[in-house]
């Protein structure tokens, strides 16, 4: 099999399998790919091709850029290994392009104590600054999420996200009903028609006002950080998993949603086997 067949055989199942968005991602590889090599067999193909053609293709980019691409080209492989050629070495599997492209040990991320998100909540007397923080710390919105929310979408206690980082064309997200009563009142307060933001400011400003929350608490803080809070917040209280992935969260993979909730300290593990098994 040619690389030509390959990527056509590929792409017709990507876009009967997955997302468009994913689809996409792939596109400009493949095509680059199949610009050098369409006549080529798989199997005449060698790590140190994949190398030059992964370093010339991401020279400019970042090196995150450059482990996605490696990634989208090892999956390409490992696919037409597990339909057609079952014999086929990925090229992509060489100890060079492994150790080339190794993610980077990630440092464990902060987790907030809940003491830290209410102090910041409570302490915030701006209406709309405040409504921003409970919609990510117990809600669980994405900044980007947050920032276009429009009258409309809020309908009680639910609030209805449009094109969200998923694909899907709308998900739902729900608030715990003080937060929603407070939402409410605010834009029933200001007068907004069905069609305006609810919080008419870009990212940038989102980011500068939760950045200096944290300095004023000698805390690095984020957006997502907030986000990362209401799963381990919620997690450690006892929901299940998979309520956490797919209500608050809204993940499509409970890998995801593991990664969010970050390490357990041993305070926290010796407190869940008091609640377990008492003292």
């Amino acid at each position: 099999m040619n690389v030509k067949e390959a990527i056509s055989l590929f792409r017709f199942y990507q876009q009967a399998n997955h997302r468009k968005r994913t689809a996409d991602s792939y596109r400009f590889l493949l095509q680059y790919f199949d610009s050098l090599f369409s006549d080529r067999d798989l199997d005449s193909i060698k790590a140190d091709e994949i190398y030059h053609f992964l370093e010339q293709m991401t020279k400019t980019l970042s090196k995150a850029t450059g482990r996605l691409r490696y990634a989208q080209l090892k999956a390409f492989f490992n696919f037409i290994i597990e339909k057609c050629l079952p014999d086929l070495k990925n090229p992509c599997s060489a100890p060079l392009l492994s150790k080339t492209f190794r993610m980077p040990r990630q440092t464990p991320k902060m987790i907030l104590e809940k003491e830290i998100v209410d102090e910041m909540i409570y302490n915030t007397k701006n209406q709309r600054n405040r409504l921003m923080l409970e919609l990510m710390a117990r809600c669980g919105l994405r900044i980007g999420e947050l920032l276009n929310i429009r009258a409309s979408d809020v309908s009680e206690r639910r609030l209805t996200i449009k094109t969200p980082k998923s694909g899907n064309e709308s998900e739902a997200a729900f608030m715990p009903e003080q937060v929603a009563k407070r939402l409410s009142e605010y834009i029933t307060h200001k007068g907004m028609s069905s069609d305006t933001r609810v919080f008419p400011i870009c990212y940038s400003t989102a980011r500068t006002f939760i950045k200096k929350l944290g300095s004023r608490l000698q805390i690095t803080l984020s957006p997502h950080d907030l986000r990362r809070y209401s799963a381990t917040y919620a997690s450690r209280n006892g929901v299940p998993l998979e309520i956490v992935s797919k209500v608050i969260l809204r993940h499509q993979d409970l890998k995801t949603t593991q990664i969010y909730l970050g390490k357990v300290s041993e305070h926290e593990a010796i407190r869940w086997m008091d609640i377990l098994h008492g003292k």
